[in-house]
């Protein structure tokens, strides 16, 4: 799946640029303004040009108009520094597609599609963007830059990442969580997309992890991926079926219906646990169905930069 040409099939919209910026426009305009005054480097007005100042805020348009120097003057700056945290484990490939598309994904192709959104949203805002990938080992990081070679050069991992045909088995969150938290030295506001599914320790050693993140004064905000149609009510056919785990190869034949509420009672424990230890440590948690769209991300975003800066 490329990312690009994905997201150019979204209606109203011509390109993956363009599409960030309608994004934030258009969440923008349906909400109260009042909220997000100040959200983003709007301009102001206008002021003349002194000489030895800048010329990267000229604006020549009106020099070709007037023949007068002018600078445009913002309400607000922002430097904004976000990092990106990709789970990259087998169970994100969940469930299996052959070719995915914008309304046929699975949990690592919402995940890639909704950080290139991002991505668009922190570039028109002059914003800085890191990304870190792990699943198996911790193969991935890039500081936080704003550049646009930055960002295609990002862009380009994410749609490497969906060409992959055969991904890492196995999921080290606990440890590579751990790594990732001792990299991001300066302050940042962290979006972790992962499915919460890990062999490696325990649900508290892992709950840890994310505790982790938090030091330094990050903000963190974990999108938590799932099919929910599956992987939280267990909507199968009543025949019989074999469920794998696609990170240890056990396997269990049975049909769905027999195991259906004991089922939705563990998964729901295990989702409230999940909720009481992010309000504990403080840590933003958004569950997110990967059928529905990506106003869920999109909006989170919007609420959480403005917190942030």
């Amino acid at each position: 799946m490329n990312l690009q040409s994905e997201l150019n099939k979204a209606s109203l919209f011509q390109n993956l640029e363009l599409l960030a910026n309608q994004v934030v426009e258009g969440f923008i305009s349906g909400i109260h303004k009042s909220p997000f005054h100040g959200f983003s480097a709007e301009f102001a007005e206008h002021k003349i040009y002194n000489n030895g100042e800048s010329t990267k805020h000229i604006d020549w348009k009106l020099f070709a108009k007037s023949d007068k120097l002018y600078t445009k003057r913002y309400e607000e700056e922002t430097n904004l520094r976000c990092h990106m945290i990709l789970d990259n484990s087998a169970s994100m490939y969940y469930p299996e597609i052959k070719e995915l598309g914008l309304d046929n994904l699975n949990k690592i192709g919402f995940g890639t599609l909704a950080i290139a959104a991002l991505m668009n949203v922190l570039k028109r805002q002059r914003d800085a963007v890191g990304l870190s990938v792990y699943s198996d080992n911790y193969n991935y990081y890039v500081a936080e830059k704003g550049s646009e070679r930055h960002f295609q050069m990002l862009l380009a991992k994410l749609n490497e990442i969906n060409l992959a045909t055969q991904p890492p088995k196995e999921t080290a969150t606990y440890t590579y969580l751990h790594q990732i938290a001792e990299k991001i030295k300066r302050r940042s506001l962290i979006f972790l997309f992962t499915d919460m599914f890990q062999t490696e320790k325990t649900d508290d050693a892992l709950f840890e992890a994310l505790r982790h993140l938090k030091y330094n004064k990050h903000e963190v905000v974990l999108f938590h991926l799932l099919d929910k149609e599956h992987e939280q009510y267990f909507n199968f056919e009543n025949t019989p079926k074999r469920f794998v785990d696609v990170e240890t190869g056990a396997h269990l034949d049975l049909y769905a219906d027999n195991v259906k509420e004991a089922y939705e009672e563990a998964i729901t424990t295990y989702l409230t646990q999940i909720k009481l230890k992010c309000s504990q440590y403080r840590i933003k948690y958004v569950p997110v169905d990967i059928n529905a769209n990506f106003s869920n991300v999109l909006n989170t975003f919007l609420v959480e930069r403005q917190k942030f800066i």
